[in-house]
């Protein structure tokens, strides 16, 4: 068993991870990433529509500033987000496109003259100004005031990868891919770094470091029908809640994406939307105006997904033996702009439907797509409970999403507190020494080959994917859009029993070398418990928030839930402790009216 000794272990190689790394390698520290796969096939190539950042450059763009993107992150957050955070989220956004901008990514610029856009399927002009011509360009995202989401086509996640892991290399960034944390080193006060399976060769490793961070992404995967990819199932999410003393923060806000093309559910950007697309029904009627006259398609995702669910509910879906679905509209838009600024889309349609979107209607319906939830953090990125973890991206409860993301915030939360908290990871190794009982590594060490060897030596149990379909086929049947308390009632009772299960599995295999189905054996029961801190939280959370819809509870109540859920696992529980902290302690915007998705709201003053 290998010791590795570092100053700071990033377990994930996105763009969060590596933004991170960066910062503290400019600093002169030492820095290792951990990577599932090769860090450009890390989930964050996979974004496509763009990154928000309030720069004002486009004509639609025009008076745009930090406060007005400030303003729609916090209503589209509905209230639920850390207002001190999101401030410092939206003030920083431009100074990190613009960076990116340096590092070498090639935005899409503002082209002068006239040109044409749709809106709601109407076609209509714009005047780009002369002045600034060649300036960083922007599209439309749903639940915005102004156009901000800066983009590179529709790969606009894989150009900012590929230049992110240019730079890390530049700045000697070592990156151990193919490898998969299995827990983290500590002592319940301090976290000295983490125990790693080596997933070619089954190795355990332990590497030391002054400072861990967690950057690993979402964790989608616990549902069937995601638009993340097979490696996004929460395993940083995992260890940091089985420490027992680690909180994670709002699992309960799931968001699920309007348009996951069908039957695969692989994403289709929010840019078909933002550049003119519109959603028919199976009339090949448009009907989102219906239900949101003001924004219509570019409402914010949860209201959208709510939306569409609702149509389908009225008979008004398209049937297939794949579930229902509606179709989504690009003809209009033409075939020069789709091979272009949508090549990704034209790309995916082609390639997983048969069909070309010039020509045709794309199928779709609303797919997990993103986790509000994550290990909860103060705003330096600090996590709860643990002295010297820190976590920033997808993986972490920063928390400026609140129970809804806008698009493109995501994209841009990763640069963006991937900067903020590196600086803050390279404060606390100034000041830190590595102090760490040796003891206690070997200890971990210990209790992960035993875990290893008793799920090699079982002759009892199930096999680990029958296990992980159950649990995903109860998230699908009552852990969805819309949800009540009958249904998580059952969905709580019923994950109960796949955690006994998940704890008590066989192999079929022999589970040596690059084994996935110990890989997924190691992870199932921490999958279970992520699974039921999302249930369990949307039990307890007697309102409607974001995306989180309680049929039973469908008012948004500020007198009783503008908190925040804190899910804790000590050892020994059948269900996580919950606990609850003010959503916001600074406080610049009321809650009020978001302007979409309307609903009746129960004041804090009721």
């Amino acid at each position: 068993m290998r010791i590795i000794y570092t100053d700071l272990l990033c377990i994930g190689a996105g763009l969060a991870g590596e933004r991170v790394a960066i910062e503290a390698a400019r600093a002169g520290f030492e820095t290792i990433c951990l990577s599932l796969v090769p860090p450009r096939r890390s989930h964050s190539s996979a974004a496509q529509g763009g990154m928000q950042a309030a720069l004002g450059n486009c004509i639609k763009g025009d008076g745009d500033c930090p406060d007005v993107h400030f303003q729609d992150t916090v209503k589209g957050s509905d209230w639920g987000c850390d207002q001190e955070v999101a401030r410092m989220f939206a003030d920083n956004a431009p100074l990190a496109i613009r960076q990116m901008d340096h590092w070498g990514v090639p935005w899409n610029r503002v082209v002068p003259g006239k040109s044409c856009y749709y809106k709601g399927g109407e076609k209509l002009e714009k005047e780009e100004s002369e002045d600034k011509s060649g300036l960083i360009t922007a599209r439309d995202f749903g639940g915005t005031a102004k156009w901000r989401a800066c983009y590179c086509s529709d790969g606009t996640g894989h150009a900012m990868l590929y230049t992110m892991d240019s730079v890390a290399v530049q700045h000697g960034v070592q990156v151990h891919d193919r490898t998969e944390a299995l827990s983290l080193i500590h002592d319940q006060e301090r976290c000295h770094g983490a125990v790693v399976r080596c997933l070619k060769t089954g190795e355990l490793r332990a590497y030391i470091s002054r400072a861990t961070l967690i950057a690993s992404g979402g964790f989608g995967r616990i549902y069937r029908a995601s638009t993340n990819a097979v490696i996004n199932e929460g395993g940083g999410q995992i260890i940091a809640l089985d420490t027992g003393v680690v909180p994670l923060g709002n699992m309960e806000a799931v968001q699920f994406h309007p348009t996951g093309i069908v039957p695969t559910d692989i994403l289709v950007t929010e840019g078909c939307r933002g550049d003119g697309g519109t959603l028919l029904d199976v009339n090949l009627e448009r009907f989102m105006p219906q239900y949101e006259p003001e924004k219509a398609e570019l409402a914010s995702r949860d209201v959208v997904s709510r939306r569409m669910q609702e149509h389908m509910v009225k008979g008004m879906g398209v049937k297939s033996p794949y579930g229902e679905y509606l179709w989504l509209d690009i003809r209009h838009l033409g075939r020069e702009h789709i091979t272009t600024k949508l090549r990704e889309v034209d790309e995916i349609c082609k390639n997983f439907l048969g069909v070309d979107p010039a020509e045709s209607l794309i199928p779709v319906r609303p797919t997990q797509h993103y986790s509000m939830g994550g290990v909860r953090t103060d705003k330096n990125g600090a996590a709860y409970g643990l002295k010297g973890l820190f976590s920033a991206g997808e993986a972490a409860c920063w928390d400026m999403h609140g129970f809804n993301r806008l698009g493109g915030n995501s994209l841009a939360e990763t640069v963006v507190a991937g900067m903020l908290v590196g600086r803050s990871v390279a404060g606390f190794l100034q000041e830190e020494d590595m102090r760490v009982d040796t003891a206690l590594v070997r200890g971990e060490l210990k209790k992960q080959q035993e875990r290893i060897d008793g799920l090699k030596s079982s002759t009892r149990g199930e096999a680990p994917f029958e296990v992980r379909n159950r649990m995903q086929d109860i998230l699908m049947d009552y852990v969805g859009i819309f949800r009540n308390e009958k249904d998580l009632h059952l969905a709580v009772e019923k994950l109960q029993q796949v955690l006994q299960s998940a704890e008590n599995l066989k192999l079929s295999s022999s589970g040596a070398g690059a084994s996935p189905e110990l890989s997924l054996a190691l992870r199932l029961p921490g999958m279970v418990r992520l699974a039921l801190c999302v249930a369990f939280g949307a039990l307890e959370r007697r309102e409607s928030r974001g995306s989180h819809a309680r049929e039973d509870y469908p008012a948004r109540n500020d007198r009783d839930w503008l908190v925040r859920t804190l899910a804790f696992w000590p050892g020994g529980r059948a269900l996580p402790r919950l606990e609850y902290e003010p959503a916001t302690k600074v406080v610049e915007i009321p809650p009020g009216d978001r302007g979409y998705g309307g609903c009746e709201v129960i004041s804090a003053e009721s």
